[in-house]
């Protein structure tokens, strides 16, 4: 299966949160899953910690080893993603969260997190 690791989820994965559920673990580190984190998520990331936001456990710059790592792939955004982007409604108003929708759509991959909102758009989430 096919995963898409919201920006929270990919965080509290990589530092060993206890936020992050048990059936959230589970999915991302059953062998099987393809587990994708959004360059959106990097993005929002580092912009969160150069203004205090956000604190890691891990130096950002060591952010690639824990996607390599943890057999994480980057999805880059393309074109069909911001077109996507550009056709959905405004159920949620956050610019990341609404390329990770996007993003999911175009993909076809399930998202996880605990975004209440996402499943508005009609696409599967696991928490």
């Amino acid at each position: 299966m096919n995963y898409l690791l919201d920006t929270h989820t990919f965080i509290w994965f990589i530092n060993g949160e206890e936020e992050l559920s048990s059936l959230a673990r589970k999915t991302i580190e059953h062998k099987d899953a393809n587990n994708f984190i959004s360059i959106a998520s990097l993005w929002e990331i580092a912009i969160k910690l150069s203004i205090g936001k956000l604190k890691l456990r891990t130096p950002f710059a060591a952010i690639p080893e824990q996607i390599a790592k943890n057999g994480f792939q980057i999805l880059p955004i393309t074109f069909e993603d911001t077109l996507k982007l550009s056709t959905l409604p405004f159920h949620h108003r956050d610019p990341f969260d609404r390329l990770i929708i996007a993003q999911s759509m175009t993909n076809q991959l399930t998202i996880i997190s605990t975004d209440e909102l996402f499943p508005d758009y009609g696409i599967i989430t696991i928490w």
